[in-house]
């Protein structure tokens, strides 16, 4: 892992987010590129160069806060993008070869039963680069045990696995599988192969209506530092994942997030 995306909101929790970022890539001597995507919108004979002044005060508010953290050894380059949303953010990881996107889950002060707000929802949702999400006031410590929940253990895409692979063995993490029987369940999705079977540590097996049914029902008796979930085209999350925002109620994780982007 060496290169990881920050994009950065207004909210409050902005500065202990990028504080865990420097953390996290410090531990892995990652580049950490800590960026703000704006978006200008005119008016028909506007004097003003209206995007001059938004992007010097989105770089102004950036520099600020990384003013209020401790870089410590790694470095960091600071951008303002404009554009939209989601394609400005994949561009850019292209562009910089981005191994993984860390999020916070509300990026704006919205309602506290509201998981992932709207922007967050989008990156993980339509971005197909591989996303970390960190709770709220999170302070970095290193990870010993990660919980992988699927529906289906087959694999297809090439290097799907590895941001789970890098924190595993950077920590030296105990990785357990639980496979989720839902509904939806077609042979041979329980057959772990052995691209997944030689880092696995224990598989358990449940049968319940969603995989995050059985993430709260295996959740305890792991206790795990990290869960690692798939975004599929049809899986995990997809209803709960329609809209961008998405409620406490129907997902909530107070232990960060690994999605990775859909394995077939």
């Amino acid at each position: 892992m060496k290169n990881i995306l920050v994009p950065v909101g207004s909210s409050k929790n902005a500065v202990s987010h990028l504080q865990y970022a420097v953390d996290f890539a410090e531990a892995f001597n990652a580049k950490l590129f800590i960026v703000q995507v704006y978006n200008v919108y005119t008016k028909a004979g506007t004097m003003i160069r209206v995007d001059d002044i938004i992007q010097r005060e989105s770089k102004m508010f950036l520099d600020d806060l990384v003013s209020k953290i401790d870089p410590k050894n790694v470095e960091i380059v600071v951008k303002t993008l404009k554009g939209k949303l989601v394609d400005t953010l994949e561009l850019a990881c292209k562009a910089a070869d981005i191994d993984l996107v860390l999020i916070e889950p509300r990026t704006n002060s919205i309602k506290d039963e509201v998981y992932l707000g709207k922007t967050s929802g989008k990156i993980v949702k339509q971005m197909d680069v591989p996303a970390l999400i960190i709770p709220e006031g999170y302070k970095f410590s290193p990870v010993k045990t990660i919980l992988m929940a699927v529906k289906s253990a087959i694999i297809k895409k090439e290097n799907a696995l590895n941001p789970l692979l890098d924190v595993k063995k950077k920590f030296d993490a105990t990785l357990n599988l639980l496979l989720v029987k839902t509904p939806f369940y077609n042979e041979g999705d329980f057959e772990v192969k052995e691209e997944l079977s030689t880092i696995v540590d224990q598989v358990t097996k449940s049968g319940n209506a969603t995989t995050f049914q059985g993430v709260l029902e295996h959740f305890q008796s792991n206790n795990p530092d990290m869960l690692c979930v798939v975004r599929r085209k049809r899986g995990f999350f997809v209803k709960k994942w329609e809209k961008s925002t998405i409620l406490k109620k129907d997902f909530f994780s107070k232990v960060p997030v690994l999605v990775l982007s859909g394995l077939k």
